[in-house]
């Protein structure tokens, strides 16, 4: 290498990283002045970064627990882009500011890949001027202010192919051995070890695409099969090798995620492709517009300054070179099967978006770098750097009102639909909201209903907001469903609701508005002006699920609570409906029952129920409004799960109970909220819940029996009781109650499962609905420990033992899952989903053997049932045997075939 071309390859570098410089300046000021909130999917993938940046604030690298549930926080989602943004958050601090500084690492990667394909294919000049060009693309430089995916995508997609551009040269370097010539054995040493870093370059650089987003195999698959075919052409066997590696390397990069979210990836791609494409009317794949979509938003997405210039430059250029030996035309066509292959797959995806597309846009830069450098004589120059500043400007008057009337014009005529104006009006309310519901709830996690969906207030960035308060507030959105608006309504304390535009959302949406806004169960807590003009109105429930009371002064015990209802000694007169009238202001119902009036000291380790709230009677099957209080420490009551049976103490059989174990609190108590008020050292924690009697349950009077578990060290203690009783009688008049809690419901869920098919699709229907409500579905966990305890006492319990599995199923334990299922087939070892279910768990974690051994039982039990021939079959298929395979699969013909 020459000192001259290194000199050259020195000033590339350099105006290279002033390229850059001047973006990174440019669009910091960008961000310094805009005050928008993130729109839809912005916020999702902003949260995803917290939550991996929470995550990595106490690693385990060496625990394979920590590694399935890291991969398992962005389930759907490939987690690259969350990770390394979580990375430069725990550098510069958490916010939308903050994780957008991951784009200048971004831009560095794809300038640095653009320089490198330019001066590989055609010349240092070519490069730096691709590169700049990546700067002033209108597509290019709309994404760069965004947190998006398809940027980072972008970046790694054009690496990777810089990564495969190197290593297909090294063909034309290679040397042949000759014992004789020590020189060219030296070269061809170095050309098969340039080979081999170019080979594992790529295989990392493309596992790391397919980690930020699965559509980067539409850019990368046609060239990959290119050069693989030419090498089997040419049967060069050191280079299959090399490739076979380098897929080998990706493939451990990209796997941990994929295997530990396969299931999820399958299910969740109809939602976002088909369903996607639907909804946004997107043209089917038998019409011409679903193959031109992209050729039409070329211009746009380019600008036609820097579309034609670069093109009339190579026209007259080849014009010139007519009568003149051609260049090499090789790199033009390397570049053509990447851009042909890029386009074919992605119009071949029926969701269809202008973004898809941006990982083929640096390619097409130099296309129009090397159009740009075609130009020559003394006009060359002026014409090159002429189009590149009234680029600047166009992008300047595209990024921020300024220009007028007159850069509006030139924009629309030259840059058509790349304005992305900075937001300078004053930030939208959202801290505001957040900070009203800590300050109103200060010691629970919220979940908060987000009635509304448009890019300035939707579920998304409101939960983004309540992720950097500590996680403290979450947002969804409900009301979605017409059959489930009552539900909803009734589950959530928090709600939002706006004037004016409703965004995005289904007909249902007006139904549960007017519950909030008219029902009567919720007040409006505060609102705030819109720059739209609308009105963002804040509802809280009047009488919360769940409320947290401090204790204040030393020794005050438990009385000198603030807002603590005086109790009376003596039991109340009945009411005339049946129930009490005492304590309304703590109980919240609206019929007032009867409370029992002893207050039990607190535990010696810190936990005491002082009262329960019920009616007298009810009647069974129907739920029961209860309202329980505790008492104590806050290390005791927030990891506290309390175990409790409600039975008939005369006959203390197994069909005379039911239960109602929950998290205290509802497992609200905010986890990492500690207490730091001077003299608190007890608390009260008041549940308003529902419970459901079994419908089949005698007539008799119920006691309660309750018991401490803690979540956290596993210390478990009976706790005592007030006297407390409940009749039951089917004659007796049902007490309005509350939405049943979330494990009630998923022990109804459970209880099901032994249907099969029949109950699945109401149980993950179901599911979806109840995981809004407890968006880090901890009431999943609360079940797992519940269950677990109560089947060490009674193993047989078949019930017990679905709700257990169910729940592991639904936190992906598979190990867990597959134990409790083990247990389920054992004491329901007559019903063949039982080992359905168990043969799933294996499917699912890649044992095939396993998932087909546990199937013998139920083909025995029931040969001719579809779900398990199709279990047998893709157990045999993962094991690698086709022909049985074939063999089980094949009774599902007549089955999946309609009658004439």
């Amino acid at each position: 290498m020459s000192d001259q071309f290194k000199h050259h390859q020195f000033r590339g570098l350099l105006f290279l990283s002033l390229i850059w410089l001047i973006g990174a300046v440019g669009d910091r000021i960008w961000f310094a002045l805009d005050h928008s909130a993130p729109a839809w999917d912005q916020a999702e993938y902003l949260t995803g970064s917290l939550n991996y940046w929470q995550a990595l604030q106490h690693p385990q690298w060496f625990s394979s627990e920590w590694w399935t549930s890291f991969w398992m926080l962005s389930a759907k989602v490939p987690p690259l882009t969350f990770i390394v943004t979580a990375i430069v958050q725990n550098i510069f601090g958490t916010g939308p500011d903050q994780a957008t500084l991951v784009n200048l690492l971004f831009s560095g990667i794809l300038l640095g890949s653009v320089y490198g394909l330019g001066v590989q294919l055609f010349s240092v000049e070519v490069g730096l001027w691709a590169a700049g060009l990546c700067q002033i693309l209108p597509a290019l430089y709309r994404l760069r202010l965004d947190f998006l995916l398809d940027y980072p995508l972008t970046a790694l997609v054009t690496l990777s192919f810089w990564c495969l551009t190197g290593w297909k040269a090294r063909e034309r370097q290679k040397g042949k051995f000759n014992p004789k010539s020590k020189i060219q054995n030296l070269k061809s040493k170095i050309s098969s070890l340039q080979g081999w870093f170019w080979a594992a370059a790529f295989g990392l650089s493309f596992g790391l695409a397919l980690l930020v987003k699965q559509t980067a195999l539409f850019f990368l698959l046609v060239p990959v099969i290119w050069v693989g075919v030419e090498a089997i052409r040419k049967r060069d066997w050191r280079r299959i090798f090399q490739l076979v590696v380098a897929l080998l390397l990706s493939v451990a990069v990209f796997g941990p995620w994929y295997r530990t979210n396969w299931l999820l990836i399958i299910t969740g791609g109809k939602r976002a492709t088909v369903d996607a494409a639907i909804a946004e009317g997107d043209p089917p794949l038998n019409t011409l517009a679903a193959w031109t979509y992209y050729w039409e938003l070329l211009p746009d997405q380019v600008s036609w300054l820097l579309l034609l210039v670069p093109i009339v430059g190579v026209l007259f250029y080849w014009k010139r070179q007519k009568a003149r030996i051609p260049e090499n035309p090789s790199p033009l066509i390397w570049l053509t099967v990447f851009l042909l292959g890029s386009y074919l797959l992605c119009s071949l995806n029926i969701n269809k978006d202008d973004r898809y597309v941006l990982p083929y846009l640096p390619v097409v830069s130099l296309f129009l770098a090397y159009g740009l450098t075609r130009w020559s004589g003394r006009w060359g120059n002026r014409i090159r750097w002429g189009t590149a500043g009234l680029a600047v400007l166009l992008m300047f008057f595209n990024l921020f009102p300024v220009g007028g009337v007159l850069g509006s014009r030139l924009t629309q005529a030259l840059s058509p639909n790349a304005k992305y104006h900075a937001y300078l009006k004053p930030e939208l309310p959202h801290t505001q909201v957040i900070d009203e519901i800590i300050q109103t709830e200060p010691y629970i996690s919220s979940t908060l209903g987000v009635l509304p969906s448009t890019p300035e207030v939707n579920q998304h960035n409101f939960n983004y907001y309540g992720a950097l308060q500590d996680f403290q507030v979450f947002a969804r959105q409900v009301g979605t469903q017409k059959k489930q608006i009552f539900q909803d309504a009734r589950s959530l304390d928090w709600f939002l609701t706006k004037t004016g535009n409703q965004g995005s959302v289904p007909e249902a949406q007006a139904g549960i508005v007017q519950i909030v806004e008219q029902g009567g169960d919720f007040h409006l807590h505060k609102t705030w002006s819109l720059p739209d003009s609308s009105i963002l109105k804040l509802y809280h429930r009047r009488q919360p699920s769940v409320q947290v009371k401090m204790a204040k002064g030393v020794g005050a015990g438990l009385t000198g609570m603030s807002q603590s209802p005086k109790i009376n000694s003596s039991n109340p007169p009945i009411h005339d409906k049946g129930i009490a009238r005492v304590g309304a202001g703590l109980t919240g119902m609206s019929q007032s029952p009867k409370i029992n009036s002893s207050n039990p000291p607190i535990h010696d380790k810190g936990i005491a129920l002082l009262r329960v709230t019920v009616p007298q009677q009810a009647p069974p099957g129907v739920p029961v409004p209860v309202t329980y209080e505790w008492a104590g420490s806050w290390d005791q009551l927030q990891p506290g799960l309390v175990l409790l049976t409600w039975k008939n103490q005369a006959v203390p059989t197994l069909h005379h109970r039911w239960l109602h174990d929950h998290g205290i609190g509802r497992g609200t108590l905010h986890s990492r909220r500690v207490p730091t008020e001077p003299f608190a050292t007890e608390f009260r924690v008041i549940e308003q819940m529902a419970m459901l009697p079994p419908a089949d349950i005698p007539s008799a009077t119920y006691t309660l029996e309750a018991t401490y578990l803690n979540r956290k060290t596993g210390e478990t203690y009976p706790i005592s009781v007030p006297l407390v009783t409940l009749k039951i009688d089917p004659v007796a008049t049902a007490t309005p109650a509350p939405e049943l809690d979330l494990l009630t419901q998923h022990r109804i869920l459970a209880a099901t499962l032994p249907q099969g098919r029949e109950a699945l699709d109401r149980v993950f229907a179901e599911v979806g609905r109840i995981n809004q409500y407890d968006p880090i579905q901890d009431y999943l966990v609360q079940m797992q420990l519940a269950m677990e305890y109560r089947l060490q006492r009674e193993p047989q319990n078949r019930a017990w033992a679905y709700a257990l599995a169910l729940s592991q199923v639904l936190q992906q334990h598979v190990q867990g899952a597959i134990a409790a299922l083990e247990r389920v087939t054992q004491l329901d070892s007559q019903n063949p989903y039982a080992y359905a279910y168990l043969a799933f768990v294996h499917l699912y974690n890649w044992d095939g053997a396993a998932a087909e051994a546990s199937l013998k039982p139920a083909l025995a039990l029931n040969p001719n049932q579809p779900e398990l021939q199709a279990l047998n079959g893709i157990a045999t298929l993962m094991q690698g045997n086709l022909i049985k395979a074939w063999h089980n699969l094949s009774p599902l013909r007549n089955f999946l075939t309609p009658n004439p």
